[in-house]
């Protein structure tokens, strides 16, 4: 079944910059809370390349870190990334406050506060790679490099075995 995919703060964004993506919309069955591992599954796609938006407080800052949905985010590896000592997962609340996404639909695309961004280094493999659109169940693929371009972020190893 086709459905036009929706717009969404992410897309509008990149629309904005003339960035080229692909939306992948899914079924998103509102029962699931590992969103990463759904879209990987409802995609048909290794996890390795569906990426989960993360939002942090490094030194009482924001900060969102992309890492695989396959992967944990190394919180000390993020703030060592930033030139910083220690990073804590910030509260689903005050995520969604700052980016204006809800948790499970956070993009790193089009967030109402622009935080700094640190993308797993492992992203720099693969040609593209997925990460929410903004909405659960919509995804965007784009390259790796067209994130950093579009987010004016960094990459950095900050993910660790599950």
């Amino acid at each position: 079944m086709s459905r036009k995919p929706p717009s969404t703060a992410a897309t509008k964004a990149l629309d904005a910059l003339g960035v080229v993506y692909t939306p992948r919309p899914y079924d998103h069955d509102p029962a699931t809370v590992d969103y990463g591992e759904e879209a990987a599954r409802a995609l048909g796609v290794p996890a390795q390349r569906v990426f989960k938006t993360l939002v942090a407080e490094v030194e009482g800052r924001g900060v969102v870190a992309v890492v695989p949905v396959s992967s944990m985010l190394d919180l000390k590896a993020l703030a060592g990334s930033l030139g910083a000592k220690r990073a804590v997962m910030a509260a689903p609340e005050a995520a969604e406050r700052r980016t204006g996404y809800v948790v499970g639909g956070i993009s790193p695309f089009g967030q109402r506060s622009r935080l700094p961004l640190v993308l797993d280094e492992s992203a720099a493999e693969l040609p593209t790679i997925l990460v929410s659109g903004g909405r659960r169940g919509f995804d965007l693929e784009v390259a790796p490099h067209d994130l950093l371009r579009a987010t004016g972020g960094s990459t950095a190893p900050i993910a660790t075995a599950r």
